[in-house]
């Protein structure tokens, strides 16, 4: 059939001839605007933080003690501590034998100047805190970015039983997270006098000295019951660095710390009524020991 204007066939759709300008584009030619990309990026961002935190966190916790071994610790008296293994690790290394000394002594015994020297020097907040002193840290963290290193510890005596029993003097933000950790376990499980006691018995006070009862007699030849103020505050001028500041390595520095804590245990008036009533009053000896250069004591000097 042959159509009146002269084509054959049926016409098909109507063609669109016109286009713009630049003619016509593909669908995808056209560039995502740059607000969904930045949106993807951040939400990228987002994503990685996310995962790098949860590895981060992942990895803290790996580290960590379990809870049973830290409740076991309001009866049982650990055998040895992470910084016990780690002393013995280094002195293999060097070539030498690993040694320990030391002597648990129940709180009751300990003289009750020991523990006003040590609380007031390491942590007069004790029996305030629940682990961790917040405005310490975050002074220690203000210490540490100004000098940018490790300057600043911040830690309480939990964080230091913590460190002490559990892991190692090496300084790291992975230690420190595990310590405030554990820290605060401690204080959940364990009462105040059991977490000073612990601490008084395991940490270092010199070269394979741990606990206050052997350092007591290694540095002035008598039980630490009967250690008096200036005694107490020999040894607790010790715990910051016990292998450095110390009376038989740098008897002269000793002596400069340990003039500070009776200036704190003046300060702080044997620092409260709870402290007061932990440890015992010193008991006399028949005949106390001459100072001698073997024993490192040195007489305080007159006020």
């Amino acid at each position: 059939m042959v159509a009146s204007d002269g084509v054959t066939g049926a016409a098909g759709p109507p063609q669109e001839t016109e286009v713009g300008e630049a003619g016509a584009q593909p669908a995808n030619a056209f560039p995502l605007p740059a607000r969904p990309r930045r949106l993807r990026r951040w939400l990228y961002l987002a994503l990685g933080a996310v995962a790098l935190g949860t590895a981060g966190l992942g990895y803290v916790i790996v580290g960590l003690p379990s809870r049973a071994d830290v409740r076991a610790l309001t009866r049982a008296n650990p055998k040895e501590t992470g910084v016990m293994r780690q002393r013995d690790e280094e002195a293999r290394l060097a070539g030498r034998r690993p040694r320990r000394t030391q002597a648990w002594v129940p709180l009751t015994q300990v003289s009750r100047h020991l523990v006003h020297a040590v609380v007031a020097a390491e942590d007069p907040k004790f029996f305030g805190h629940e682990g961790i002193d917040w405005d310490a840290v975050r002074e220690s963290v203000e210490t540490d970015v100004k000098r940018r290193r490790f300057v600043r510890g911040g830690s309480t005596i939990t964080q230091q039983l913590a460190k002490n029993l559990f892991f190692t003097t090496r300084k790291s933000v992975v230690r420190k997270l595990r310590e405030m950790i554990v820290a605060v376990w401690i204080e959940e499980d364990l009462s105040k006098p059991r977490i000073l006691e612990l601490y008084l018995n395991v940490i270092e006070w010199g070269d394979g000295v741990y606990g206050c009862g052997a350092a007591a007699t290694r540095y002035y030849g008598k039980p630490v019951g009967s250690l008096d103020e200036a005694e107490a505050a020999g040894l607790a001028a010790m715990i910051p660095s016990p292998r450095r500041i110390n009376p038989r390595v740098n008897p002269a520095r000793h002596a400069r710390a340990q003039r500070r804590i009776l200036r704190l245990m003046a300060h702080a008036g044997y620092v409260s009524r709870a402290v007061g009533t932990l440890g015992t009053a010193p008991t006399p000896l028949p005949e106390e020991p001459e100072p001698t250069e073997d024993s490192g004591a040195e007489p305080p000097e007159p006020e």
